[in-house]
């Protein structure tokens, strides 16, 4: 299914000077995250980054690829799984953007920028930066920082707080407000802030291994990110906002040094992902695309056949679909249950209105991989295409159900209300997704709406003010945080 269009923050990632150590055992990282408990609870936690996301959705260029997000969610799962003192459920996000950077906040959300999988030449340089950022939440390093501006001076913290989440929202407005709250305590924060990338360091490296990675993966790309910066006369974003030095780069070595030696095996996954968006996002990626599909087209089985999905992606983006599923087919063939090559070869289907292919090909991927979300939100689309719009309802209303936080779900299925003339679910639905981006007046506007337009005491009427009464609560819960 292809994109359904749609945050920079304090990203607390690759600053300062770890010390040197003398190896990775269990008893040499000490956990010091659990801290922060008096100013920020886990649950407030939790409610400010449901929030700054909200502002997120609304602000920022995110990808709601269902492949990829699922991928990313993937992989960002099994690192949690490894990593200690989790408290909050973890949500990654891709932002399309071609400056390499990643950033962490409140509850769990981690944000990726596209332009990681450009540089990034394997899963485990991939997966470094994603422990790191994971490293950042389980610490509590937000918390953590707040409660030592409380400490120092407690009427910067509302203050604090409100900069925050319009750093969201505008960057460059929220930097301003940041650097006046906090003036006169710039030099504290940056030796916090130190402190906090030491943590992140060694315990995101714990992590990765754990987790099945190359421990190296870290120190090989902050590499790639120095060498990078060799041929360019500007330097990579995330090296303008996390310094590099040369310590910190032989203190990553040496601490990969001693973990066992580990050969990973090349994900097929990842390759699929690094083309699929090189390919489909960061238009001004495109030059760097033709090379390393001529790189893979070269290399290993995996990356030969990441090269031809790439191949059949770019030909079909440039509507030559006949020679996309020329290419497509046969791999199809080989590997009937491939979700990278079912989704591909569905919207192929759909481009030249083969709609009845498209969902026959579906409901059969979905009696192999029951309930997988990218199979059915393209099967809800493949319906709609085809003006099915009572069968694509009665999915979604599922699907929304189980994912009511992805956008792709709710706006299908208000195309799908509107399709059968349902216009109380039509404007229900639009609620529920400007809720997601944070404006809960229009939301609770649009549910009294749809409201006034259901039978008077039926169940639907009762749902939507039920669901008016949640997003009242919602946002006077939320206001304490703005």
């Amino acid at each position: 299914m292809r994109k359904i269009p749609q945050t920079l923050f304090i990203s607390l990632l690759l600053l300062g000077n770890p010390p040197v150590f003398s190896s990775p055992t269990e008893d040499s990282l000490p956990d010091i995250g659990t801290t922060a408990g008096a100013t920020l609870s886990i649950n407030q936690e939790m409610a400010m980054g449901d929030l700054y996301i909200r502002s997120i959705r609304a602000q920022s260029p995110l990808i709601y690829d269902p492949l990829l997000t699922q991928y990313i969610n993937q992989l960002g799962q099994k690192l949690v799984n490894h990593a200690d003192s989790v408290k909050t459920p973890f949500h990654f996000y891709l932002l399309d953007n071609p400056n390499i950077n990643a950033y962490a906040f409140f509850g769990g959300h981690v944000v990726l920028h596209s332009a990681l999988f450009r540089y990034s030449r394997n899963e485990s340089e991939l997966a470094s930066v994603m422990a790191h950022e994971i490293s950042h939440v389980t610490q509590r390093h937000l918390a953590r920082f707040m409660e030592e501006q409380k400490r120092n001076k407690p009427l910067t913290w509302a203050g604090t707080l409100g900069s925050l989440l319009l750093m969201v929202a505008n960057p460059q407005a929220g930097m301003v407000a940041l650097s006046g709250t906090l003036a006169g305590f710039q030099q504290g924060i940056i030796s916090f802030t130190q402190s906090n990338e030491q943590e992140a360091d060694r315990i995101g490296m714990r992590t990765l291994s754990r987790a099945g990675f190359d421990p190296h993966g870290m120190p090989n790309f902050m590499q790639a990110l120095v060498d990078q910066s060799r041929y360019s006369s500007k330097l990579p974003e995330m090296l303008y906002t996390h310094p590099l030095p040369d310590s910190r780069m032989s203190d990553a070595r040496n601490r990969a040094n001693q973990y066992p030696a580990k050969t990973v095996a090349e994900s097929q996954d990842f390759l699929f992902a690094r083309v699929r968006i090189l390919t489909m996002y960061s238009t001004d990626q495109r030059p760097h695309i033709e090379p390393l599909l001529k790189k893979y087209s070269q290399g290993t089985a995996k990356e030969q056949l990441a090269a031809a999905y790439g191949r059949a992606i770019l030909l079909s983006q440039d509507k030559k679909y006949a020679e996309a599923r020329a290419i497509l087919s046969p791999l199809l063939d080989r590997q009937p249950d491939n979700i990278w090559f079912i989704d591909t070869m569905t919207d192929i289907d759909i481009e030249q209105k083969q709609y009845t292919n498209a969902i026959t090909r579906l409901q059969d991927a979905l009696k192999q991989q029951k309930n997988n979300p990218v199979l059915q939100i393209n099967l809800a689309n493949a319906y709609l295409m085809d003006k099915k719009y009572s069968q694509a309802s009665q999915l979604l209303f599922r699907y929304t159900f189980n994912h009511p936080d992805d956008l792709n779900g709710w706006t299908l299925l208000r195309k799908a209300a509107g399709g059968q003339g349902k216009h109380n679910d039509e404007l229900a639905a639009y609620a529920e997704l400007i809720a997601l981006k944070g404006d809960f007046d229009s939301a609770i506007e649009q549910l009294g709406k749809a409201s006034s337009l259901a039978k008077l005491g039926s169940n639907e009427q009762e749902r939507y003010d039920a669901r008016i009464d949640q997003l009242r609560q919602l946002q006077q819960s939320y206001g304490q945080y703005k």
